[in-house]
């Protein structure tokens, strides 16, 4: 949960020296490049560390040590030949998988076509050490490869547009987006050579424990791979439902802007503004709902295998909980300082505005993403794996029904995109949250998850609106000709964020939102019990 989050936090960091070297047309190439080669990567290659994770693990718990790491290197040749197809098919075919009216992304997906082929491999070096109960080197290789991608972003983007753009003025969002692509490849390879090292220290234990293998079981090649293959082809294809959403919303923008004749380099720059700024911002306390989800499946499973429902219900309960009162106050909270997170991170003049009214118009969706993401992983816990998949697919194709004419007949532009992801978020929360309370009898309690929250998040909201307004009108006159505008924003931003997190944690206690044991459960919860009882908050 940590590696997510903080991988989330240094993606928005290094997105805002990137976007300032190539502008929100670049941006706009490279979201466009980055959406084609996710959805390829989650269809060739995303599945496979849990596919290796499982399988190992299940040989793993009866000792059958040898078929475990046969497992492994048939996961290796799994992704050699499949992550090797996918590259081909993502090089050569570039042209056909951009949309038509942006030639300009197509080298940009190029030069990420190779590094689908090394994802597979760390995917499975990664669940080979996750099937040995250990998630220290998958997550110190995940902020490794983040790191490296940041720096290596950076660096290529100025690189490219020095030794190709030569000074020509529209060549620079496009060598620019080819090098900050250039960056998600160096970061996987750096990812990839860290949990080869990791390997190499680990390798003599992994021998003894072949060696330790006297089951005197075996199993065919042919076997193994029927066993990953059936595995990997369900998640695989819940994967794509999920994940299309993105490149069906960029298709349609694209599509639907040419035939309006917008100029492509406009459409890409506000495509760059949506999914470059918008979009990237709105993940991060979304990454904390992922981290919950994943978290909570093995309580869930248990509980339901064992048919205590009572008790699996109580581990619903307390997921959704914790998920709301973090997300709810993130949501307002990002709408309030919006302004100011946006001069901070993204300070284009041209587009500021726009940026800041969409995260103001959008942040409501955090809500609806992170108790989607949640309900999703109750009900993969109790293996109704497809019922998610579809709601989700429901939710899509009315999110598409809602989408078009939006785009087509109104002026929206970004405002439309902003508007049917919204509402496709609420649909899958809708969607799952009846099946959740269909299957498992689960009523959900409104006060202390939802009311008190959102209560104490507006109150919040509106308070540290106002404080951030008067400590910039104080510090500005004080120091305003003493340091650079962006800096004294980011003092103010700092110094708010931590008053509206002292605001909330005060109301949301004296309210009772929060139960001290609940309390105890949060990251650091003895420490915070231990000052909401010194200020009698408890």
């Amino acid at each position: 949960m940590v590696a997510g989050i903080v991988t989330r936090i240094i993606g928005v960091l290094y997105r805002s020296p990137v976007t300032s070297i190539i502008g929100d047309e670049g941006n706009g190439y490279y979201s466009i490049a980055v959406n084609i080669y996710t959805m390829i990567l989650l269809i060739s290659s995303y599945s496979i560390p849990m596919a290796v994770s499982k399988v190992v693990s299940a040989k793993m718990a009866v000792h059958q040590y040898k078929i475990a790491h046969k497992v492994f290197k048939c996961a290796l040749i799994y992704v050699l030949v499949i992550g090797g197809i996918a590259s081909l098919i993502t090089f050569f075919g570039a042209s056909v998988l951009i949309p038509s009216n942006q030639p300009k992304a197509i080298p940009v997906l190029r030069i990420l076509a190779p590094t689908i082929f090394f994802s597979g491999f760390l995917g499975v070096f990664r669940g080979y050490f996750q099937a040995h109960r250990t998630m220290i080197p998958t997550s110190l290789s995940q902020i490794v490869e983040q790191v490296a991608n940041a720096v290596i972003s950076i660096g290529a983007a100025v690189f490219f547009i020095h030794a190709f753009a030569g000074g020509d003025a529209d060549k620079i969002p496009v060598f620019g987006a080819m090098g900050s692509a250039a960056g998600i490849g160096a970061g996987v390879i750096t990812g990839l050579l860290f949990m080869l090292f990791i390997y190499s220290c680990n390798k003599k234990y992994f021998k003894k424990e072949i060696q330790k293998d006297d089951t005197g079981v075996d199993s065919s090649y042919k076997d193994i791979f029927r066993i990953i293959f059936m595995m990997v082809t369900p998640v695989i294809l819940s994967t794509f439902v999920y994940n299309i959403s993105t490149v069906v919303d960029q298709t349609l923008f694209m599509d639907i802007m040419g035939f309006k004749r917008m100029a492509s380099e406009t459409a890409a720059s506000l495509y760059g503004v949506f999914s470059g700024k918008y979009w990237v911002l709105i993940n991060v306390p979304i990454a904390l709902a992922n981290s919950m989800s994943t978290a909570m499946i093995p309580a869930i499973s248990g509980s339901y295998e064992l048919k205590d429902y009572k008790k699996c219900r109580g581990h619903v309960r307390q997921a959704i909980h914790f998920t709301m009162v973090i997300s709810i106050p993130a949501a307002i909270g990002m709408g309030a300082l919006a302004y100011p997170i946006m001069e901070v991170l993204f300070p284009q003049k041209a587009t500021i505005d726009l940026a800041v009214s969409i995260l103001r118009t959008g942040c409501i969706s955090i809500i609806f993403y992170a108790l989607s993401t949640v309900s999703n992983g109750v009900l993969q816990g109790i293996g109704k794996v497809n019922i998610p998949l579809r709601n989700a697919a429901v939710s899509l194709v009315l999110h598409v029904v809602l989408l078009t004419p939006l785009l087509y007949f109104t002026n929206l532009n970004l405002y439309a995109l902003v508007f049917a992801t919204m509402f496709y978020a609420f649909l899958m929360c809708l969607l799952n949250n009846l099946s959740v309370r269909k299957y498992l009898g689960y009523h959900q309690e409104m006060k202390r998850t939802f009311m008190i929250p959102l209560l104490s998040s507006v109150i919040m909201g509106i308070l540290c609106y106002v404080f951030y307004q008067g400590i910039y009108l104080i510090l500005s006159g004080i120091f305003g000709s003493f340091i650079h505008l962006r800096i004294l924003v980011f003092i103010c931003l700092m110094i708010s964020v931590g008053f509206a997190v002292i605001v909330y944690f005060v109301l949301v206690l004296k309210l009772k939102g929060i139960t001290e044991a609940e309390l105890r459960n949060f990251p650091k919860g003895n420490m915070l019990v231990r000052m909401a009882k010194k200020s009698k908050l408890l």
